[in-house]
């Protein structure tokens, strides 16, 4: 790949070398290092918390073009989105699912021509793809009009689904299984430029070297950047996303994108046999405020009662989260307009620095390869782009459906509702994980959920779990069936 610099060495004063140490596990972090392992560069990966642990797994969870930034002229984002979802869905089948959109037109704030229109650009941005293009909605969809108040006015348009953790999950088992090494609970403590390289404090005690350093820092870049003695021209801007899960609103593996007064967007989602409801944009100072509130539960479900038969109340929410979102400031001056745009800035007063400003999750493979490309000159690499149609780890299972009846007739135990859980989990690795399982009983002590004693050992020996929260909100999202002290029980697991 390139001529030098492609194994971590000792310096004379003992510090490990790399040639790239990423400051963050969230997807962009991992995407990045999965990039750069795979362009055979040495790479560190430090996060102080958990993969996933903060906005990577408080999203929406949808794969998507953005079909409301087109409002916003943002055609460039819109048309990169389309061509990663097609991307990723074959890379990742696994992890995301083909999903029908309605759009219902009762209650709509643009008129019909907008919205149709709007969705006539949506599938030729997309260009070439697999999935079923928009129409209107008929009156044989009697699926997706029962449950609304309008009937049947409205659109029907095809997105995905993704678990957002788990993708940024892959994304790190990738980069790890190609030499990166990742290192969680591991923070960056400071950094300083020496001559031709950045010198790293870790807070597990080591001292590191680096050829360059990647901010992808998410919420957190302004303090990284701090710790790193760097000024910067841009800025990042907080903006809250919350969403609510309540019993299931209706039947169907569809989803709703429903238009609120305030020209906002909420969607409803199938969520694990519940509904998701999100988000709102609410403008915040820190990262920790992180928290929903009352006035954004409301918000939720008067989108819901606008447009469903069913009615919810505040009472009827089982499970929340909240993420904030590290936007770049564009000057925009409310928050559902700030671009979801990325901008990589690339400061080179020394040994190179990469932050990452902004992002989203569809678009993270391609913001990785586009760092790789700004790194390459000073790292003296020939940046590849044979990761475009890479299979994540777990993807190479061809066609989902077969291969969740493959996984049926081998471990017929497990039960059609686990076997689709753990297919969609895990893909192909689920063979290795289940290699020497032959009954319910090789499966060891069961927990709740249909949760086991061989997944939480695979979560945490091979995918860094340390926590139930790891493995019950992150990795899996039984959490959500579980009471406190099933959670409890798991906690226990892992502290013996």
């Amino acid at each position: 790949m390139h001529a030098k610099g492609t194994t971590r060495t000792t310096s004379g004063v003992g510090d490990t070398c790399y040639d790239l140490l990423v400051i963050g596990g969230g997807i962009n972090g991992c995407a990045i290092a999965r990039e750069a392992a795979l362009n055979g560069l040495s790479v560190l990966l430090v996060e102080r918390d958990d993969l996933a642990s903060h906005t990577s797994s408080a999203s929406t969870g949808l794969i998507h073009g953005g079909l409301r930034y087109l409002e916003q002229y943002d055609f460039r984002l819109v048309a990169e989105a389309l061509r990663e979802r097609e991307r990723l869905i074959h890379a990742a089948p696994h992890l995301i699912r083909p999903m029908l959109f309605v759009l219902p037109h009762e209650n709509a704030v643009r008129p019909w021509w907008m919205v149709r229109a709007g969705l006539v650009l949506y599938d030729l941005l997309g260009g070439r793809m697999s999935l079923p293009r928009s129409r209107g909605l008929r009156r044989s969809d009697t699926a997706f009009s029962d449950p609304l108040k309008g009937g049947n006015r409205g659109f029907v348009y095809s997105d995905a689904q993704v678990d957002d953790a788990r993708l940024t999950l892959a994304n790190a088992l990738d980069a790890a299984a190609n030499g990166a090494e990742v290192a969680t609970r591991t923070a960056l403590v400071a950094a300083r430029r020496d001559v031709d390289r950045w010198r790293a404090t870790l807070s597990d005690g080591r001292e590191v070297t680096a050829r360059a350093l990647v901010n992808a820092a998410g919420p957190w870049i302004g303090e990284a950047l701090g710790r790193l003695g760097v000024n910067t021209r841009a800025h990042v801007r907080l903006v809250k996303g919350s969403h609510i899960v309540v019993p299931r609103l209706y039947d169907g593996d569809h989803a709703y994108m429903l238009q609120q007064p305030d020209r906002r967007i909420v969607f409803a989602i199938p969520y694990n046999g519940l509904t998701e409801i999100g988000t709102t944009d609410v403008p915040v100072e820190r990262p920790e405020e992180a928290v929903i509130d009352s006035e954004e539960i409301a918000y939720l479900c008067d989108a819901v009662n606008r447009h469903f038969v069913h009615q919810i109340a505040p009472a009827d929410v089982v499970a929340t989260w909240s993420g904030v979102r590290p936007l770049y400031d564009d000057g925009a001056s409310e928050a559902q307009v700030v671009s979801r745009d990325y901008v990589l800035e690339m400061d080179e007063h020394g040994p190179p620095l990469l932050s990452v400003f902004g992002g989203k999750i569809t678009t993270a493979r391609h913001l990785a390869e586009e760092a790789m490309g700004k790194l390459a000159p000073a790292l003296d690499v020939k940046v590849s782009q044979f990761t475009r149609d890479r299979p994540f780890p777990g993807g190479d299972i061809g066609d989902f459906a077969a291969f969740v009846a493959e996984v049926r007739r081998r471990w017929p135990f497990l039960g059609n509702d686990r076997s689709a859980r753990m297919a969609h989990a895990y893909g192909s690795a689920i063979t290795a994980m289940l290699a020497d399982v032959a009954d319910e009983g090789a499966l060891g002590r069961a927990f709740d959920a249909g949760l086991t004693e061989v997944e939480l050992r695979w979560m945490r020996d091979h995918e860094w779990a340390r926590s139930a929260d790891d493995a019950l909100m992150r990795r899996s999202k039984l959490g959500l069936r579980m009471t406190a002290a099933e959670r409890a029980a798991v906690q226990a697991w892992f502290d013996q």
